[in-house]
C-alpha cells in the first residue's frame, strides 16, 4: 500500500485530532512489516505494510505493557490503536518514541559486552509468566514453533542454490536442529531479535522494539543473532548469557539456516548487504 505523511495526517485528523498539529516525519529506515513515522518529539505512528501484519497491532497493544514491567530494557508503549477506515484499511497504532540508535547503525560496539546484555534480557523475557499469552502460530509467522514448519522452504532453497552452497553440511545442520523439540512449558519469545530491532547505549540493550512476531512457545528463534551478528568469541558469550541447552541451540541454528537460505535463494527479502551470506558461512563453520 502507498503509505506516506498524507496518509498519517488524514488518520490523525479523523481519529486523533488532538495530535494532528504535531509534525510528521518518516523514519530513516521505515521497516519491512510496518511503516513508521515520527510524530512530534515523543510519539511515533506505526502502520502495517500489508494485511498479513495487521494482527500484530492489537496483540502488541495487549502484551507490551505487561512485558515492559519485567524487563531491564525498555519496550515501546502503545498510546492508542487506530481503527481501519477509508484512508487506511487496517488497524494502526501510536506509540511512545524511544530515543536512541539501533544496533544496525551504531558504531564501536564491543560485541562480548553487548552479547552478555542481550542474553540477559532474553532470559528475563523467558522468565515472565506466560499466562494467557498468544501461542505461537500464524500471527508470529511461526516463530516460537518448531523450525521444521519451514522445512519445505529449506529444501526448495537448497535446490535453487545447488552448487552454490554446501548442501550436505546444510542438511546435516537442519537435521540436528529438527530432531529435538521444546518440551518445557511455553515461554515468551520476541520473534524478531535483529539489529534493527534493538536500541543500544553503552554496549548494552537500551530497548527492544517491534514485538509483532512475539508470543509464547519455543524460544530458539530468538537466538539467531548468534550467527547473523556475533563473531566467534562474542557468540560464545551470547550462548552462555542465554543459558540454554544444546538442543535448543541447535534449533536456533536451524532457524538461522532457514533465514539465510531463503534470503540467498530469493524466496524472501534479498541479501543486499551480504549479511546472510556471512551468516551461512558462520552457521556451517560452527560446531
Amino acid at each position: 500500500m502507498e503509505i506516506d505523511e498524507n496518509t498519517v495526517a488524514k488518520l490523525l485528523h479523523q481519529q486523533f485530532p488532538h495530535l494532528s498539529h504535531l509534525p510528521i516525519e518518516p523514519v530513516r529506515k521505515p521497516g519491512w512489516d510496518n511503516v513508521t513515522f515520527r510524530l512530534g518529539e515523543a510519539l511515533s505512528v506505526r502502520l502495517p505494510s500489508n494485511a498479513s501484519y495487521a494482527a500484530a497491532v492489537r496483540k502488541e497493544a495487549q502484551v507490551l505493557a505487561a512485558l515492559g514491567d519485567h524487563l531491564s530494557a525498555e519496550v515501546p508503549s502503545v498510546v492508542a490503536v487506530g481503527e481501519p477506515c477509508e484512508a487506511f484499511p487496517l488497524p494502526w497504532s501510536i506509540r511512545r518514541w524511544i530515543v536512541g540508535e539501533t544496533l544496525e547503525t551504531a558504531e564501536d560496539i564491543y560485541q562480548e559486552t553487548f552479547a552478555t546484555s542481550l542474553g540477559r534480557v532474553l532470559c528475563e523475557l523467558r522468565a515472565i509468566e506466560a499466562g494467557n499469552g498468544p501461542l505461537a502460530g500464524r500471527h508470529s509467522f511461526y516463530r516460537g514453533c518448531h523450525p521444521s514448519v519451514y522445512g519445505d522452504e529449506v529444501q526448495q532453497s537448497l535446490e535453487i542454490l545447488e552448487g552454490k552452497v554446501d548442501k550436505a553440511r546444510c542438511l546435516e545442520i537442519w537435521q540436528q536442529g529438527t530432531t529435538s523439540a521444546w518440551t518445557d512449558r511455553p515461554v515468551w519469545f520476541h520473534g524478531d531479535v535483529a539489529v534493527g530491532n534493538i536500541i543500544v547505549a553503552d554496549n548494552s540493550v537500551k530497548a527492544l522494539i517491534d514485538f509483532g512476531c512475539c508470543g509464547i512457545g519455543d524460544p530458539a528463534c530468538d537466538f539467531v543473532m548468534a550467527w547473523t551478528y556475533f563473531e566467534d568469541e562474542a557468540r560464545k558469550a551470547f550462548r552462555d548469557a542465554c543459558a540454554t541447552d544444546k538442543q535448543t541451540w541447535q534449533r536456533a541454528r536451524a532457524w538461522a539456516l532457514w533465514k539465510a537460505l531463503v534470503c540467498l535463494s530469493g524466496l524472501s527479502s534479498p541479501d543486499t548487504d551480504g549479511t546472510h551470506a556471512r551468516a551461512l558461512q558462520a552457521i556451517c563453520n560452527d560446531t
